[in-house]
């Protein structure tokens, strides 16, 4: 297997990482956000503000998002596996 095999396996197993975990990632960042300046802005130093919204934006988009990133991963997949004899193959 050359190298140049093993390097774009790396770049595709990464760029499909991110593209998964980026909605997730910014959705509870922009609410992490909004909340802070929320505290900041009425002094409410309680931990449950922070943890509760987060949790259900984490369930909103995981609803709407979540048919897109499994078809995201499933491509990756069957694409991994569909060219699994031709990646062993080349030595």
């Amino acid at each position: 297997m050359g190298e140049d095999i093993i390097l774009q396996l790396g770049q595709d197993a990464l760029k499909t990482m991110a593209m998964l975990s980026a909605p997730l990632l910014l959705s509870t960042l922009v609410i992490g956000l909004v909340i802070s300046i929320f505290q900041a802005l009425t002094q409410i130093n309680e931990n449950t503000l922070t943890f509760v919204p987060k949790m259900v934006v984490i369930a909103i988009v995981l609803v709407l998002a979540g048919p897109w990133m499994m078809d995201v991963m499933k491509n990756y997949t069957v694409n991994l596996f569909e060219n699994m004899a031709t990646i062993v193959r080349d030595r």
